[in-house]
């Protein structure tokens, strides 16, 4: 008889499900790769004009920079060892910022500019200062004659000075009150004025974070320090939030609060001093909430050592209202439902900080859960996007 092959066995069900799944992950694996592919091809074509900036540990690179007025992107790509932010300054104002870019990592600035000359601060304090110049277009030169009428805003932008009035007051006497807790030695009394002056600097803080060299002075954590709490040049709220909580000594503070002290006298001066255009209203209530929903709420770095960040969060939100309220006469006869939705999303963030209090104020920060820090960001960023509407409405887009 002839040599007969025996027949195949079928292979097991196990190793063909097996290699049925493996086609289906590389399957998958091939997909996900398309569509990541084409994402970032798609964030390349929005962004084709988009100009980079990298921050070196003592440089930026390019530090002169010349972009057309009107929208710009600017990448900013961390090549230093540590957390930076990057600014573009007119004079004295931040017009657009970006805090804490991660080593290794890059942000986006979007920022609406117009003709000019104006300096760009580079990742650390003590790093040298660069330059934009903003070069007129027929836009933007098309944009200046088209302004709508600015006296229907004579009126929110002359209540908003009051407001700041008042505000800076309450932080001058809260600071007065926390400096002669310093100087009399007693730390538990320090400790507990630190959360209401810091509330009261937050509820001015959208108006403050404009002057960059009082706003540092005042409000500038370690991190932009090249020698972090050890720096000479930290100084402020932080570093005196570093020596009561973490340290837990007055030693050597008392000139440290005179400082503060003289620095927020001297930022109510300068609040009250400039002018704040209409169009900057909302802008800048818009970009302190973007900080709190894209950095402070998720790492709690803004009192890190005290853990109070919650009330300054609900002092953030008295500011936006107050903002709000200002406006709610024009916003109601040109768009009430868009009034609706800002009302909706700041209710929505309150109810969020509220649900973290207690009889005894709100809770510290570091009993907060990741859980719980998210939706505080997302109601943050919902109003902030819902905020952002309200220029278009009120015929202030274009400027």
């Amino acid at each position: 008889m002839p040599n007969q092959k025996p027949p195949q066995a079928s292979p097991p069900r196990a190793l063909r499900w097996a290699v049925a799944g493996s086609v289906v992950v590389m399957i998958a694996a091939g997909a996900l790769f398309y569509y990541a592919a084409q994402l970032a091809a798609s964030k390349r074509q929005i962004n084709h004009d988009e100009v980079q900036v990298t921050i070196h540990p003592h440089s930026c690179e390019p530090n002169a920079l010349t972009v057309p007025a009107g929208r710009a992107s600017f990448r900013i790509v961390n090549r230093s060892d540590r957390a930076v932010e990057w600014e573009i300054l007119d004079g004295v104002l931040v017009v657009e910022e970006r805090e804490n870019i991660a080593p290794g990592l890059s942000q986006v600035i979007n920022a609406k500019l117009l003709p000019g000359d104006y300096a760009i601060t580079c990742g650390l304090l003590s790093n040298p200062r660069g330059t934009l110049h903003v070069t007129a277009t027929a836009a933007s030169d098309a944009a200046a004659k088209a302004k709508p009428s600015m006296t229907a805003f004579v009126g929110p932008l002359s209540e908003f000075r009051v407001y700041l009035s008042s505000q800076s007051s309450a932080l001058i006497k809260a600071v007065a009150a926390l400096q002669q807790a310093i100087d009399a030695g007693d730390l538990s009394r320090a400790q507990a004025l630190y959360a209401p002056a810091r509330a009261a600097y937050q509820r001015i803080a959208p108006a403050a974070q404009r002057f960059a060299e009082l706003d540092n002075a005042i409000n500038a954590r370690a991190d932009y320090f090249e020698k972090r709490e050890q720096d000479p040049a930290f100084v402020g709220f932080h570093r005196v939030e570093f020596a009561m909580f973490q340290q837990r000594s007055l030693d050597g503070l008392t000139p440290i609060s005179q400082r503060l002290f003289s620095d927020v006298t001297a930022l109510k001066q300068q609040l009250l001093a400039q002018s704040l255009p209409p169009e900057q209203l909302v802008s800048i209530v818009v970009r302190n909430l973007d900080s709190l929903g894209n950095v402070r709420a998720g790492s709690g770095e803004e009192e890190r050592y005290s853990h109070t960040d919650l009330n300054g969060f609900a002092a953030n939100l008295f500011a936006v209202r107050k903002v709000v309220d200002l406006l709610r006469p024009l916003l109601s006869k040109s768009n009430a439902d868009l009034l609706m939705n800002v009302d909706t999303a700041a209710n929505a963030f309150d109810a969020q900080l509220n649900d973290l209090k207690d009889a005894q104020g709100y809770a510290s920060y570091d009993s907060v859960s990741a859980g719980k820090r998210q939706q505080i960001a997302d109601k943050a960023k919902a109003l902030s996007a819902a905020l952002t509407e309200i220029d278009p409405a009120l015929g202030l887009s274009g400027l």
